[in-house]
């Protein structure tokens, strides 16, 4: 059976120009999917018309008389832009059209959105942003990334459960391991809320191998990392700006005088494998997760290569039934730690 997409080809800052172009792209590497673009028509046209992708035949248009900026409230375009591309395309997935949405846009609105219109899982009190980041071993995905500011104990076992979930299914790791972000890996460090979790953890049936630092993160020391949005994105942009001030440092090195220019190129291979294997496009791509629906979160700056890299998650996690997996991880729980969750969800 194929898998439908409902991409968003307003969102981001480049709009049809790269939403359009990097469907097509992956449509051409992906026999098995179908694209929606919802937006504009006319300029959807219009960046149709500009591709001879033999991939066409299989992206629709659905059209949207609204889209959403990136500077708006998430209240004022949840209830202000009913048909809003991006509201749109969570729609096609709420009815069954399209099994995935991925859209470039306004964060905070597409998290409200689709937390309005497709709901939680049961069991799942709030979605949470999950993503996956370069380790020493390959990659480490992390949550929650921005979302919930303020967490509960309950609420980051259920980020642990979704994570786990989440990794099994994609990246085939059985039972993945989870680390509990914290200033230190002694159980008494950190604050109630965190201790509480751990707490939860050890006694939720997952593979958790206890607290991890910040510099765990890069080290691959565990599979799945579980925090509270404000920790964890702070977490992120701060990763983001330590890639880039290496990269400036690197040019300005190579760059310096014409001997440093001539050894930059013969060092040219090595700093390409190295741009390649940091390249936060080929990370491009955060979940909601927790949803009754998968929606994927492009950076909005994404250029062609990183929003293709969003909508093969999106194919990935339809395909490996992400949603099934957490509903199943969930019921595993022991009755401990599942009368936590429940709770946290009828609260």
């Amino acid at each position: 059976m194929g898998v439908t997409i409902a991409v968003d080809a307003m969102g981001g800052d480049y709009g049809p120009r790269v939403t359009v172009s990097a469907s097509l792209r992956f449509l051409e590497e992906t026999p098995d999917a179908r694209i929606v673009l919802v937006g504009l028509e006319q300029d959807v046209l219009k960046a149709l018309a500009a591709s001879r992708s033999p991939a066409r035949q299989r992206a629709s248009i659905h059209g949207a008389s609204e889209v959403i900026e990136s500077h708006e409230a998430p209240a004022n375009a949840l209830r202000g832009k009913k048909d809003s591309s991006m509201r749109v395309a969570v729609n096609l997935v709420k009815d069954g059209i399209a099994q995935a949405c991925v859209s470039a846009g306004n964060t905070g609105a597409l998290m409200a959105i689709s937390r309005f219109v497709l709901k939680t899982l049961p069991g799942i009190d709030r979605p949470a942003i999950a993503s996956q980041l370069p380790t020493r071993r390959g990659v480490v995905t992390a949550l929650d990334l921005g979302a919930n500011v303020n967490c509960t104990p309950e609420q980051l076992l259920q980020f642990a459960v979704m994570g786990s979930a989440l990794v099994a299914a994609v990246d085939g790791i059985e039972r993945p391991t989870i680390g509990l972000l914290n200033i230190g890996e002694e159980d008494i460090k950190g604050n109630d809320v965190v201790k509480q979790a751990g707490d939860l953890l050890k006694s939720s049936g997952l593979n958790f191998y206890g607290n991890v630092e910040g510099d765990d993160i890069y080290k691959g020391t565990t599979d799945v990392i579980v925090c509270d949005g404000f920790v964890g994105n702070v977490a992120l942009k701060t990763s983001e700006g330590l890639a880039l001030m290496l990269s400036d440092f690197l040019r300005e090195e190579f760059t310096r005088n014409p001997l440093r220019k001539m050894m930059a190129v013969a060092a040219l291979p090595v700093l390409r494998a190295f741009k390649r294997r940091v390249d936060p496009r080929r990370y491009n791509g955060a979940t909601l997760i927790g949803l009754k629906g998968v929606v994927v979160k492009s950076h909005g700056s994404a250029d062609a290569l990183a929003f293709r890299h969003a909508l093969m998650k999106a194919h990935a996690e339809t395909t490996h039934g992400v949603l099934e997996r957490i509903a199943q991880r969930l019921a595993a729980v022991p009755v401990p730690a599942a009368i936590a969750v429940a709770k946290a969800a009828d609260a």
